[in-house]
């Protein structure tokens, strides 16, 4: 797409944005709403948005414990049902016999490889695949439908690639299974021709939008060009709008362009409205080590034709990505094997993994013996947040509704810090009984943390009042806010 058309609905976009800016005030009822983008944020002083870096708790996944596994482990999808987490990651990646393999959890940490039975792999059905052969086993992006209207025969969906009969071109192709475990092709005709589709194309029926949505790998120039992302839509998951291409939008401008290998975009599980990106950005044709490193450390030189990272980036169900930070959010890790080609691609899925942690998982050292899927933990919403100082900061929401009911926020302190929270008219003014010097001082660091002020703990006063909050914030982040216990009535 020419870079002036690129530029138009971006402008487009930004005038969208400043209309909904000066419009009604934003109902957003009793909506977690993390503080990931400028969606609710009108202006910030003495305080800065943070990205927050996820810590590596070791490896969830090794590969080549089994025959039906390679070095080349990758595009890796992971899915919370209930008490059990299922991930599914390709194993052989050969376009004629390759391999789709699957482990499961009880708590998202501790994986097992269990022998399915399904599929022969060298001479024994001893092994973890679910899929095998030129349908979806080069790449396969499974998801649990939260469409209302899905069938118990299709509680899970995905989409696969399929090469096309002159080896030209790939297609998509639609799977369905009752349990994750057992799949069949919903038709043997294609869902999706146009794109260029080598990577993890990912699909989810979105709640918000109610209609099933899809990310997937476009370039800039035909099958030859620069690594983009675009989406589609469908209200049956067989037929597919034509796709509209992404743009990415940072600090009100067009970001600066940046290839994204994979996009694994998907909901947020505590705020579904709102789907996050953990997306490895490509850096083609970047080495990281010189040539005598390469030679010390045993690697062939071809494995460093590029480098790679994981950034974040969010969108709320239009055409564009909010990125917030252009930073890397999760580095590469410590030796020449996590530099190599297509290493650090992140999985689809971010799942709860206890009461106050979620996890994402990072395939490392690809194409390398100690190829692995890596899990990185963070707290709950821990995404992006308000942050200030010792000396203090403030951030000043756009006008809201207030739903009435309790706020609550997920926040954290120092020992020395404090958040107080302060309800202004639409003038600007202090709303009495709910200013700064009557909110009690939040100390701490919790998920859910209740405000409250001297003369008043809910907001049922406050209810249908076009205001603003004013969070003041010393030595302290905030990562989402909360209007909880609102009454219908």
């Amino acid at each position: 797409m020419p870079r002036i058309l690129l530029t138009c609905c971006a402008l487009a976009f930004l005038i969208c944005a400043a209309v909904v800016r000066a419009g009604e005030p934003i109902d957003i009822g009793d909506r977690l709403e993390l503080l990931v983008d400028d969606y609710l944020i009108d202006s910030m002083t003495g305080a800065q948005l943070r990205l927050h870096e996820p810590i590596d708790r070791g490896p969830a996944i090794i590969s080549l414990e089994k025959p039906s596994e390679s070095i080349y482990m990758g595009y890796v999808t992971v899915i919370k049902d209930a008490d059990t987490y299922r991930m599914y990651y390709r194993g052989d990646g050969s376009l004629e016999n390759g391999t789709y393999c699957y482990a499961e959890s009880p708590d998202g940490i501790h994986w097992q490889k269990p022998d399915l039975g399904l599929h022969e792999y060298e001479g024994s059905t001893q092994n973890n695949i679910v899929l095998m052969g030129r349908y979806g086993s080069h790449s396969f992006a499974p998801f649990l439908d939260a469409n209302p209207d899905a069938t118990l025969a299709q509680r899970y969906k995905a989409l696969g690639l399929l090469r096309t009969e002159d080896n030209k071109r790939w297609h998509l192709v639609a799977f369905a299974s009752p349990d994750g475990i057992h799949w069949q092709l919903m038709q043997e005709e294609p869902v999706m021709t146009e794109g260029a589709f080598d990577s993890q194309n990912v699909v989810f029926w979105s709640q918000s939008e109610k209609r099933y949505v899809c990310y997937y790998r476009t370039k800039s120039k035909g099958d030859t060009g620069l690594r983009q992302i675009s989406r589609a839509v469908s209200d049956d998951y067989l037929n597919w709008s034509d796709g509209v291409l992404m743009e990415y939008v940072h600090d009100g401008e067009l970001a600066p362009f940046e290839q994204m290998y994979i996009n694994q975009t998907t909901l947020y599980f505590r705020a579904p409205h709102i789907y996050i990106a953990t997306a490895a950005r490509f850096m083609q044709g970047r080495r990281a080590p010189g040539a005598e490193m390469i030679e010390r450390s045993g690697i062939a030189e071809g494995k460093f034709r590029d480098c790679s990272d994981p950034v974040l980036m969010t969108t709320r169900g239009d055409n564009h990505y909010a990125r917030t930070f252009m930073d890397g959010w999760i580095r590469p890790g410590i030796g020449l094997q996590n530099w190599t080609t297509r290493s650090n691609y992140p999985a689809c899925g971010i799942v709860p993994t206890s009461e106050n942690e979620m996890s994402i998982y990072v395939v490392q050292a690809y194409g390398q013996p100690q190829v692995r899927i890596e899990r990185f933990s963070m707290r709950l919403d821990g995404f992006i947040s308000v942050n200030a100082p010792y000396d203090g900061g403030e951030m000043i929401t756009r006008t809201l509704r207030c739903p009435g009911g309790n706020l609550v926020l997920n926040y954290s302190t120092s020992a020395a810090g404090q958040v107080q929270v302060e309800f202004l008219d639409e003038a600007g003014q202090p709303i009495l009984g709910f200013s700064a010097g009557d909110c009690r001082p939040m100390i701490g660091n919790e998920i859910e943390g209740l405000v409250t002020w001297r003369t008043a703990n809910d907001l049922s006063t406050l209810k249908g009042r076009a205001v603003k909050l004013r969070l003041l914030l010393k030595d302290a982040d905030v990562y989402s806010l909360q209007f909880v216990g609102i009454e219908n009535n």
